[in-house]
């Protein structure tokens, strides 16, 4: 039998609880030497220092602390990083590509609830259904305020995607659901043959916008995309149209959307704001054409465990020397969350 790698979960608590049932665990274990303890949420914690000179694979989620030089050299013989989250930015230096560590992200998978979401808001903005119960509140026994939002119904609309990332792709092909659906997307990385696989026509964010009857955002956040929906692209938007941003709230300005949504001619569903949470001061709080969840559009409590069944499952094809499906590069950087 081939020795099998000693490995390390390094997350915070209420992830590992959370990403690591017992089945899960057992799989794990079948796979590589877990030390004792098997798990630790920081690098400088003296119960495991006798370890990390031995730590080849380390499992990663929320909570990992940053792997520079110094946390490194604690762990010479490390060799790959089966990050059970999505972003790996908190966490990836230039060190871990110096060193040629092997680094997987579970983005995929957390892709799959933040589609689901958006898809769900988009079907719900249609009928302006989360707007209407805000409005509820205020009309209470008198139902004309139904008209006051716009027309109703999900046939025949428009959607703009913008960013054709892992989620706006998938959220592109659930769209394909409604009746009479256009999709555009806007993404200068993107390819017009892909797009158009995924059922939508690529154009540019100026065509995409005024054109849509909702406005979906799922572009990384880079120094580029920085409030790139500002007060320009939020009066572009048409009358009654709706704003969804489930990905990054440094993508809208914040001030500018205030403004807009005051007015009541757009509305707004935000899991993301910048800054997070808003102000309590934030008039968007109190607009009825504004919805606000507090960022629960990503993986949550069981569903974090299908990016560790991911991360296992590149664990299982690393140590079997097939390719990954999931590796994360250096240059990659650039155009990822």
């Amino acid at each position: 039998m081939p020795r099998k790698p000693t490995a390390l979960l390094l997350m915070n608590r209420s992830t590992m609880k959370d990403q690591f049932d017992a089945t899960r665990l057992e799989r794990l274990a079948g796979l590589v030497e877990l030390g004792a303890p098997a798990w630790t949420d920081s690098l400088a914690d003296p119960e495991i220092a006798s370890l990390l000179p031995d730590v080849e694979v380390l499992l990663t989620s929320w909570g990992v602390p940053r792997l520079d030089s110094e946390a490194l050299d604690r762990m010479p013989r490390l060799r790959a990083v089966f990050h059970c989250a999505g972003t790996v930015r908190s966490f990836v230096t230039d060190e871990l590509w110096q060193r040629g560590i092997l680094v997987t992200t579970g983005a995929e998978a957390n892709a799959i609830p933040v589609a689901e979401f958006t898809f769900a808001s988009i079907v719900l903005a249609g009928k302006k259904a989360q707007v209407l119960a805000n409005a509820s509140r205020i009309s209470r026994e008198d139902w004309s305020y139904s008209t006051a939002y716009g027309e109703l119904g999900n046939i025949g609309r428009t959607i703009g995607v913008v960013g054709f990332s892992r989620i706006g792709r998938r959220v592109v092909e659930l769209v394909q659901q409604l009746q009479d659906v256009t999709c555009l997307v806007a993404d200068p990385y993107a390819e017009p043959a892909a797009v158009a696989a995924a059922g939508a026509r690529l154009v540019t964010l100026e065509e995409l916008i005024p054109a849509s009857d909702v406005v979906t955002i799922h572009a990384p956040a880079l120094p580029e995309t920085r409030h790139m929906i500002g007060a320009a692209q939020l009066a572009a938007m048409k009358d009654h149209a709706t704003l969804i941003n489930t990905a990054r709230g440094s993508l809208v300005d914040t001030h500018a959307l205030e403004s807009a949504c005051a007015t009541g001619r757009i509305h707004a569903i935000l899991d993301v704001t910048e800054p997070e949470p808003l102000p309590a001061g934030s008039v968007l709080y109190d607009l009825p054409n504004v919805v606000i969840t507090p960022h629960i559009a990503g993986s949550l409590g069981t569903e974090t465990r299908r990016m560790s069944d991911v991360a296992i499952s590149e664990l299982e094809r690393y140590l079997a020397g097939k390719d990954l499906t999931a590796e994360v590069l250096a240059e990659h950087l650039d155009l990822i969350a």
